[in-house]
C-alpha cells in the first residue's frame, strides 16, 4: 500500500514538474518573442525613417508606428514598453529603424534618443533668408519661425548683429544637427561656431589692419564673390580694395550691385544698374555695404585678414573668362583690359 501511495505522489510530482516546464517554457518563449524576435515590418526595405516631434506622448508614438505600418505585433511592443519605462521616457526626434528589429531593440533605440543626424550646408547660397528655409526644411523648427528670429532685432541683439550684418554670423562649413533642433539652440550653435572661428589671433589680426570683425567679413564676402576659388588672387583682391577704402574710394564691385538687385543669374552689369538706389551698391556708395553679399567662407576671411600689400586700384576678369582677373595701377591700363572683357562678352553673346 505504502509503494503505491508512493507511486502516485511520484507521479504527481512529475505531473507537475512537467506542468511547471510548460509554463515556464511558454513563458520563455513569450519573453524570447517580446524582447528578440523581430517585430519590425518593412516588406523589401532595409530602413525607415521617423519622426517624433516635442511634447509627443507614448501613445502619439504608437500612433507614428501605426500609420507607417511598422509593427507585427502592436500589443507586445506596449507590453515591453511599459516594463522597460518607456512610456514615460519618450525622447522626440529622427530615428532612423533597421528592418527585422526586435520591440528590445527598438525600445532601447528611442528610449535612448539615438537619433540619425541631419546635415546643413551653404552650397549655393547667396542670402540668409535662403540659409532659413533650406535649414527650415530639414530641422523641427520651421521656416516661418527662422525667418521671424533672423530679421527680429531683440533676437539676433543677443548674438551682437543687427538684421543687416546678421549673415556674418555664418560660417559656412556642412554641420550635423539633430531634427529636433529648435530655433534658439540652431542659433546658438551657430554663434558657437563663429565664436571657435575667430580666435584670438584672427582678432589680432583684424585690429592690426583697423577692421572689426564682421567689417573684415563684409569685405571677405565680396572678395569671394569677385573670386571663389583661387586663395593668392583673393589676397590681391582683399589688397586692392583696402586700398581703395584708404583712398576713399568707391569699391565698384559688381557682385554688390547683384546682391542689390537681387538677381543672381545676372552675367554682366549694365551702367545703369550700376546707379540703382541701395546701400548695398558700391558703386554709388563709398565704403562698405551694411552687411555681406555673401557668406563669406573662412578661406575668403583669412585673405581679407592676410591680404597682399599691393599698389592695385583697378581689377578687370580676363577676356578668357577664367575667373581670373587682371590688376591695375592707372586707370589707363585698366581701360585696356576692360575692352578686352567687354569684346569677350560680346564676341559670346553675354549681355
Amino acid at each position: 500500500m505504502a509503494k503505491q501511495k508512493s507511486s502516485i505522489f511520484k507521479k504527481i510530482m512529475i505531473s507537475i514538474f512537467l506542468m511547471i516546464l510548460l509554463i515556464g517554457g511558454i513563458g520563455g518563449y513569450w519573453a524570447y518573442r517580446n524582447l528578440y524576435q523581430s517585430n519590425v515590418n518593412l516588406g523589401d526595405k532595409k530602413s525607415v525613417v521617423i519622426y517624433i516631434p516635442t511634447g509627443s506622448s507614448f501613445e502619439d508614438v504608437v500612433r507614428i508606428l501605426g500609420e507607417n505600418n511598422l509593427l507585427k505585433n502592436r500589443s507586445s511592443f506596449e507590453f515591453l514598453a511599459e516594463k522597460k519605462k518607456y512610456k514615460d521616457a519618450v525622447k522626440p526626434g529622427k530615428y532612423r529603424i533597421l528592418a527585422k528589429m526586435s520591440n528590445n531593440a527598438l525600445i532601447n533605440l528611442l528610449r535612448a534618443g539615438i537619433q540619425e543626424p541631419i546635415e546643413i550646408n551653404f552650397n549655393g547660397l547667396h542670402t540668409v533668408d535662403q540659409l532659413m528655409i533650406r535649414v527650415g526644411r530639414r530641422i523641427e523648427a520651421d521656416s516661418s519661425q527662422l525667418l521671424h528670429a533672423v530679421h527680429d532685432v531683440d533676437f539676433i541683439e543677443k548674438y551682437g548683429f543687427n538684421p543687416d550684418n546678421i549673415q556674418a554670423l555664418f560660417i559656412p562649413n556642412t554641420y550635423q544637427f539633430y531634427w529636433n533642433t529648435s530655433v534658439e539652440e540652431f542659433f546658438d550653435r551657430m554663434a558657437k561656431e563663429y565664436k571657435q572661428f575667430w580666435t584670438e589671433e584672427r582678432k589680432n589680426k583684424a585690429k592690426k589692419i583697423g577692421y572689426s570683425q564682421t567689417e573684415v567679413t563684409i569685405l571677405a564676402s565680396i572678395v569671394q564673390s569677385e573670386q571663389c576659388c583661387d586663395n593668392d588672387e583673393k589676397r590681391i583682391i582683399a589688397g586692392l580694395y583696402i586700398n581703395r577704402l584708404k583712398e576713399d574710394m568707391p569699391l565698384q564691385s559688381d557682385p554688390t550691385v547683384i546682391y542689390a538687385i537681387g538677381d543672381f543669374s545676372i552675367q554682366r552689369v549694365s551702367t545703369a544698374q550700376t546707379r540703382i538706389q541701395s546701400p548695398y551698391n558700391t558703386y554709388v556708395n563709398k565704403g562698405l555695404p551694411p552687411g555681406p553679399i555673401a557668406f563669406a567662407q573662412q578661406s575668403s576671411i583669412d585673405a581679407v585678414l592676410n591680404y597682399e600689400e599691393n599698389d592695385f586700384i583697378y581689377m578687370c576678369a580676363k577676356e578668357d573668362l577664367s575667373g581670373k582677373h587682371y590688376f591695375a595701377k592707372t586707370y589707363d591700363q585698366h581701360c585696356v583690359y576692360a575692352k578686352k572683357y567687354r569684346d569677350a562678352l560680346n564676341t559670346r553673346n553675354i549681355h
